[in-house]
């Protein structure tokens, strides 16, 4: 009787585990498809003739294969141009964002002083005010400030805007002790010289958090580049590719070319970094 209930009570156990094994696997295989078939859509596209996209479905497959659209989407978009102008908002914004960044965590987490709680406050109730409320008033700032159709312009609104970045090191500052600032102004040292020289080269982890989040954030960011950069000389790799799309109908395949080339930096740098990008989050929830 005891071994009747025992073999029943394991193989209850395979079932359930057999069955959470397969639900597992079933939603981790529907969120690899819903991640890869957009992508392979947009690729199957970008190399088919006209004759083969107007007649095919998304995902067929093209009875001959051309990446003429690659050469006119980098061409014709002037997406050199694109790249250069995305490159350098990236450098001084990031670097900029990380620096402040660290600083103001720095500031509010270890030091005390009036204001401290409506700072916070103010930082936080700053993450649920949609961007795109501002719009107009942001719009006349930087118009009257002559920032207007020019690099700055975006440079300065991806410096300001920075929230998140602030408290991903508030966050991985618990786990640095405060002792080892006690330690250091016994020996002389000031704030400036603890942050540059100790808090600073801590925060790696977090710092490689915020370069590649933002970085990809700015990088993909189509909404303000258009709107504050309306020049074709100042399109970014984002807005290089509107030119393609017209009132009288859009080239889609080379827009999809377009994304490719996009693409292939940005799945380049994440699977390059994205073992920091884990260790940031894991520390700064630590």
């Amino acid at each position: 009787m005891k071994n009747k209930v025992r073999e029943r009570s394991v193989l209850q156990y395979k079932i359930k585990y057999a069955t959470s094994s397969i639900i597992k696997y079933l939603t981790l295989i529907l969120g690899v498809a819903v991640a890869i078939i957009p992508i392979l859509v947009i690729f199957l596209s970008s190399i088919k003739t006209k004759k083969d996209y107007d007649t095919g479905g998304v995902l067929s497959l093209p009875t001959s294969i051309t990446f003429q659209h690659y050469i006119d989407a980098f061409t014709k978009g002037n997406m050199l141009s694109g790249f250069k102008n995305t490159f350098f908002i990236l450098v001084v914004v990031i670097v900029a964002k990380i620096v402040l960044g660290a600083a103001a965590a720095y500031v509010l987490h270890r030091f005390r002083f009036k204001g401290k709680i409506f700072i916070m406050t103010a930082f936080l109730m700053a993450t649920f005010v949609p961007g795109i409320v501002n719009n107009i008033i942001v719009y006349q700032i930087i118009s009257a400030i002559g920032l207007f159709n020019t690099l700055g312009a975006v440079m300065l609104l991806g410096i300001g805007t920075d929230v998140i970045s602030m408290y991903i090191f508030l966050q991985f500052l618990d786990s640095i002790p405060a002792s080892l600032d006690e330690s250091a102004m016994l020996d002389g040292a000031s704030y400036f010289t603890i942050f540059r020289t100790i808090i600073f080269p801590l925060l790696k982890p977090a710092i490689a958090t915020v370069g590649i989040l933002q970085g990809v954030a700015l990088y993909n960011d189509f909404y303000t580049p258009y709107l504050y950069m309306p020049d074709p000389g100042l399109s970014t790799i984002a807005t290089a590719l509107y030119r393609f799309k017209g009132p009288n109908g859009s080239d889609w395949q080379i827009i999809a070319a377009g994304v490719m080339i996009i693409i292939i930096p940005t799945l380049i740098v994440f699977l390059a970094l994205q073992k920091h990008i884990y260790n940031g989050i894991q520390g700064s929830v630590k």
